[in-house]
């Protein structure tokens, strides 16, 4: 006995020979070379080369185009630009310079690219690391509440109330603090040197964990500064720093490759006053 197919069988089985008919038809004929022809304009070839390398200068927005889209577009757009580029007549001075400077940037694209590629390893990013902590003191950092008031006598007070046996601090804080952290019980949470202003961190960087401070005054007001633990600050690993070591890597490689290069080049620049700055506006000496 035979049965009907269920719609998930019919649409997985087109689905299937969608895919393996693509496959079969797609392979066999795509170009596979940078100098397949893809048009010819009055013997000039155009290039599947020229339209990859045209496509990746494209705007963002045309990135996302269909493939198909963008391959008809873009080859009617290099047939236009021969077909006007052979109708010039005579070509102008400024755009056999625009040319050098193009290549020019294009190869000194490539040889920055190169070096910097080659001077990241896991190993040269390993020893960046240990090097950026090698000489690295031990760096304390501190969890405190405080409680912020108007007056000296009333941070008295509040210390005195502070350090009574058995005292609230937090309860303390959220009774009489004027500061944003009072709400909080006056915690200020985990900070390090110089996150503070330079009374306040002074205060704390003396104090023992478990204490409370004397009345300390700052351009905010008067705190009443409880010191909650501390701790010493742990080196940040290596894949947090990643991107920034590759870039200092990077960033020294070209470097160092540069001045290698100017080391054992012969340079020669104009003369002070030899060019008037100025000049670099005037297009019409591009036409001398």
């Amino acid at each position: 006995m035979t049965y009907p197919m269920t719609r998930t069988a019919i649409s997985l089985r087109t689905l299937l020979l969608a895919t393996a008919l693509a496959a079969v038809t797609a392979a066999p004929g795509l170009a596979q070379s940078a100098d397949d022809v893809v048009a010819t304009v009055d013997g000039t070839d155009i290039t599947l080369g020229e339209m990859i390398v045209a496509r990746s200068q494209l705007p963002q927005q045309y990135q996302q185009l269909p493939p198909e889209v963008v391959f008809d577009g873009l080859l009617q757009q290099l047939i236009q630009q021969q077909l006007l580029a052979d109708a010039l007549d005579e070509v102008p001075p400024r755009v056999g310079i625009a040319l050098k400077n193009e290549e020019r940037s294009l190869r000194a694209g490539e040889e920055v690219t190169r070096v910097a590629e080659e001077a990241v390893t896991e190993e040269a990013l390993q020893q960046a690391y240990e090097a950026r902590f090698a000489e690295t003191d031990p760096v304390t950092e501190y969890n405190a509440s405080h409680i912020l008031v108007e007056t000296e006598e009333e941070a008295q007070a509040l210390v005195e109330e502070a350090r009574a046996e058995g005292a609230d601090f937090a309860a303390l804080a959220r009774e009489n603090s004027t500061g944003p952290s009072g709400p909080s019980g006056g915690e200020l949470g985990w900070f390090g040197p110089d996150a503070m202003v330079a009374p306040f961190q002074e205060a704390v960087a003396a104090m023992e964990p478990g204490t409370v401070s004397e009345p300390v005054q700052t351009q905010f007001g008067w705190h009443v500064i409880r010191l909650n633990e501390t701790r010493i600050a742990e080196a940040p690993p290596l894949e947090a720093l990643r991107t920034e070591l590759t870039q200092q890597l990077q960033s020294e490689a070209v470097e160092a490759r540069l001045e290698a290069l100017e080391e054992r080049a012969e340079i020669s620049r104009p003369e002070t006053g030899a060019f008037d700055p100025m000049v670099l506006g005037d297009l019409s000496i591009l036409e001398n």
